[in-house]
């Protein structure tokens, strides 16, 4: 039996379902910024790079390497990581200053038991202030990276005050004065000078998860430059299942980007010119939709190739782009088809495996998959590519099959993990929060965010129902905990919907349903959505576990 206030095919407005009509009578824009048609267009306007690019699939496909503890104990792994500008040859022959995690990009990879506490002090030697969220991490409040828990740069340059200013300044309305909204989280209180220790508990799923700049109003340049990297956990569970381990075992950062003719990032900031240094925030408003780059990085390299072993193999895929929503589809695809065996979404693994021919995944979300590269021929070039996607930014990578024969020593078990059910019938309230574009920027509930308002009050251990609508496309993810889709358009879930989730894909004009709990952890945490431009727009809202 439907709850009172359903979703429908086109979304509502306390329980009312909209048309065309409907929808345009309150005010919901039927067409992005440029004018573009909002069902079934691609958010953001393309970068062109003026750089000379490389042929796709000829630089190899880079691993990002795994970092060691500094110090281990009977129940904490500690990591140190120091934040700081590098030149890196992303581009063949030139050389691209990029904000990075410990000199790479991607930053390197964590990996930790599921459990054990990770604690990871990062430094800041870069010319801005930072934050840093673990995306995925079940993590209390204070290491969370609210965005306005900066770690201040070394070189002292930029005060406490200045850098809330600037980061005010990206808020449509909000007043430019220090501290604004009160308490911990709106004022300087939550800035730490030159470094900051995060502490992760990690008491959650085997899961692929990755770390990331969350500043108020800069998340979208800082992750652009460079600032994001994966943290991987383990568990038993998944450790005795036999999947693909070891160096079949390889995650996928995929970005997009654009590239000066010196090599350099390009980004339309909207205001280059009189600040350098990113002091001022903002995109120019032909980008307000989101930053599309023409090129396609997989591990920061541009189109890149790795030759696989005719064997399974286990793909750990990150869409980490700024705006870009992919398609994944090979070229050719294997006999018989459902090329992508999909066991894990972004809270872990799924209960069972699901197969498909192509995945859709939305910046933020995560799938891992099985691929069985013995499907096709010795030898042969297998394509990755975006089908949203045209020209360069169609193609994304290339697997080369061996020609040997290999032991095979994994397979997909038909039961894969037990995933308990959060059921809606138990749920204690139904919450809703409408994503649409406002005057100046992006609003959720008609609200531009505002540090230290709180949107939803949940109590922690309760079940809710929390319903998110749209007139354009957004992803939308919840810190804290995951969550599971229970309905979308007032029907099925969809086809990417399964498992725990924490980012879920919310096309034009499409209404979804998903429920959550949040545990363990008292204090303000964050909702908002994954598009970074239409972050740092101000499309964020503080919701308060008590």
């Amino acid at each position: 039996m439907r709850r009172p206030g359903g979703l429908g095919r086109r979304g509502f407005v306390g329980g009312t379902v909209l048309g065309v009509a409907g929808a345009a009578a309150l005010g919901v824009p039927l067409l992005g910024s440029n004018g573009r048609a909002a069902r079934g267009a691609s958010p953001g306007k393309l970068l062109t790079s003026s750089a000379k690019l490389p042929r796709p699939y000829e630089v190899p496909l880079p691993v990002p390497e795994v970092l060691e503890p500094v110090r281990r104990s009977g129940t904490t792994d500690t990591y140190e990581i120091t934040q700081h500008e590098a030149d890196l040859e992303i581009l063949p022959g030139l050389r691209t200053r990029a904000w990075t995690y410990g000199g790479t990009f991607p930053g390197p990879t964590l990996v930790s038991e599921a459990g054990r506490r990770t604690r990871v002090a990062h430094r800041n030697e870069l010319p801005q202030p930072t934050v840093v969220h673990l995306h995925g991490g079940h993590t209390p409040a204070a290491s969370d990276g609210y965005p306005t828990d900066v770690i201040l740069p070394v070189h002292g340059r930029i005060t406490a005050e200045r850098a809330m200013r600037d980061m005010m300044a990206g808020m449509p309305g909000m007043p430019g004065m220090p501290g604004h909204g009160g308490g911990h989280h709106g004022g300087v209180s939550g800035m730490a000078e030159g470094s900051r220790v995060h502490t992760y508990p990690l008491d959650q799923r085997a899961a692929t998860l990755w770390y990331h700049d969350h500043r108020m109003s800069w998340t979208g340049p800082a992750v652009y430059r460079g600032l994001a990297g994966f943290h991987l956990v383990r568990d038993d569970e998944e450790e005795k299942l036999p999947l693909p381990k070891g160096d079949r075992d390889i995650p996928l950062m995929i970005t997009d980007r654009a590239f000066e003719e010196d090599g350099a990032f390009t980004y339309p900031l909207k205001h280059p010119r009189e600040d350098p240094d990113l002091a001022r925030p903002g995109v120019t408003d032909a980008y307000m939709d989101g930053v599309l780059g023409d090129v396609i990085l997989v591990n920061g390299a541009p189109w890149p190739v790795h030759r696989a072993e005719r064997a399974r193999h286990r793909l750990r895929f990150l869409n980490a782009s700024n705006a870009r929503p992919y398609r994944l589809e090979f070229d050719p695809q294997p006999p018989g088809g459902d090329a992508f065996v999909q066991i894990g979404s972004d809270g872990g693994l799924l209960e069972r495996p699901r197969a498909h021919d192509a995945l859709r995944i939305a910046p933020g979300e995560r799938m891992d998959v099985v691929v069985d590269f013995s499907g096709w021929k010795p030898g042969t070039k297998v394509k990755l590519r975006n089908t949203l996607a045209e020209g360069t930014a169609r193609e994304v990578m290339a697997f080369e099959v061996g020609d040997g024969r290999v032991a095979e020593d994994a397979e997909v078990p038909e039961a894969l993990s037990r995933v308990a059910r959060l059921d809606p019938d138990k749920a204690v309230a139904t919450r809703d929060f409408h994503f649409r574009q406002g005057r100046d920027g992006w609003t959720i509930n008609e609200h531009p965010y505002r540090p230290g308002r709180a949107l939803a009050r949940p109590k922690l251990g309760q079940t809710e129902i929390w319903r998110f609508t749209t007139s354009l496309h957004h992803p939308v993810h919840v810190h804290l905990d995951h969550f599971q889709v229970v309905s979308r358009n007032n029907g099925r879930i969809g086809p990417y919907d399964h498992g725990w989730k924490d980012t879920v894909d919310l096309p034009p004009m499409d209404a979804v349903e998903v429920a959550v709990r949040f545990t363990d952890y008292a204090g303000t945490f964050m909702l908002h959505c994954h598009n970074l431009e239409h972050e740092d727009m101000a499309m964020m809202g503080d919701f308060v576990t008590e």
